[in-house]
């Protein structure tokens, strides 16, 4: 069976959680770079990594390499390409570009090049003159980086962190996919308990539900490659079928999350009876002042408020110590924090075991991991 290169892109920060993800699920990794990793597998691979991803952002099929340093090499390179191979005479094709430290610097220019190479291209294989592109989407992208440019296509469509449960928000919300990135950053399993204080809209409680009853993030959405003829329908069917199988609905799975508004906890109940993990999420109005916590190695996993406005700072950096004090004795919890504040162990009162630089959005945070005693060593001693 044939063998395709396919891109993993990520959020700056998460290139070594995808990969990890991708050595999971089977698939040969070809290179990590900043924002992606390449791997190579058949054509399932499209279905199978759309399906499991949890901290990608997109599954991009790599059509082709080359240096282009000038518009007509651009053109000439890309329209060699068989695309007919990808897009039927009803396509539509879209291509949208990028463009770093390259002599072609003109972005609309090489997506117009590269736009009507595909062009010329299909009319030859097709022998027509006009193509309708009423039919399914094929995301083109060029990305020029130092005068090599790569041609894909976008199989996910939306983005993966859009796994459809999210019907209700809050302000500022945590994508899904950097969500379940904390989770796999952490020492949570299944078999601890797991509290979000400041929970939202829910997304963590949600994301690491998905991972304990090993849902598969992306089994209940559509994704732009399931109406590509190159992807015959039953290789979806199957996929869905194997992770319909590996559901796990017999843990005994225990996550708390609390928040001090009650839109949000309606917010993070609704999404999780969506996600279908409700039954193993309790969500509760609760000020963290009140939270009572135990010295029994749950793990903290939250998104506290940054406090990006000045009128909140004063506030947000007395939660932060009052956080400190009230976790200062409990040595067998583990605590995992992400903000902006670059002087929250300074206002916690306590100094990370390890710090990871990611980006929520487009804000630079870092994610704080405070790391308590293990059970398993505990119960060795």
């Amino acid at each position: 069976m044939k063998t395709y290169e396919l891109i993993a892109t990520t959020t700056f920060g998460l290139e070594a959680v995808v990969k990890r993800e991708l050595i999971d699920l089977g698939f040969e990794i070809i290179e990590t770079e900043n924002g992606k990793v390449t791997f190579k597998s058949d054509i399932s691979g499209i279905a199978k990594a759309n399906l499991w991803l949890r901290c990608a952002d997109r599954v991009l099929l790599k059509v082709a390499q080359f240096k282009a340093i000038t518009f007509d090499e651009l053109f000439e390179k890309t329209k060699k390409i068989d695309w007919s191979e990808f897009i039927p005479k009803n396509g539509r094709f879209p291509v949208d570009g990028q463009s770093v430290k390259s002599t072609l610097f003109s972005i609309s220019d090489s997506q117009a090049i590269v736009k009507k190479a595909i062009v010329e291209n299909l009319k030859t294989k097709y022998k027509i003159e006009w193509f309708p592109e009423d039919g399914p989407v094929f995301n083109v992208k060029v990305s020029l980086l130092k005068d090599i440019a790569t041609l894909t296509i976008d199989t996910s469509g939306n983005a993966l962190h859009k796994r459809g449960y999210r019907q209700n928000a809050v302000v500022a919300p945590l994508k899904e996919t950097l969500a379940a990135a904390l989770v796999k950053l952490s020492f949570w399993n299944k078999d601890r308990v797991l509290i979000d204080p400041f929970c939202g809209s829910g997304t963590i409680a949600i994301e690491a539900a998905l991972i304990g009853k090993n849902i598969a993030p992306g089994l209940y959405r559509e994704f732009a490659s399931m109406s590509w003829p190159l992807i015959e329908n039953e290789i979806w069917n199957e996929a869905k079928r194997e992770a319909l199988t590996m559901i796990d609905n017999t843990s005994n799975i225990e996550i708390f999350g609390y928040d001090n508004v009650q839109e949000n906890i309606d917010a993070s109940i609704a999404n999780a009876e969506e996600a279908g993990v409700l039954d193993c999420i309790k969500f509760e109005l609760m000020d963290f002042y009140n939270l009572n916590l135990n010295d029994d190695y749950s793990v903290i996993i939250t998104n506290p408020p940054y406090g990006e406005r000045l009128s909140e700072l004063e506030e947000v950096k007395n939660l932060y110590k009052v956080f400190g004090q009230k976790l200062s004795k409990l040595e067998t919890l583990s605590i995992y924090v992400i903000t902006s504040d670059m002087e929250f162990e300074k206002i916690f009162g306590r100094i990370a075991d390890r710090r990871r630089k990611l980006y929520n959005g487009r804000i630079e945070t870092i994610y704080y991991q405070f790391h308590g005693k293990n059970p398993k060593k505990e119960a060795t001693t």
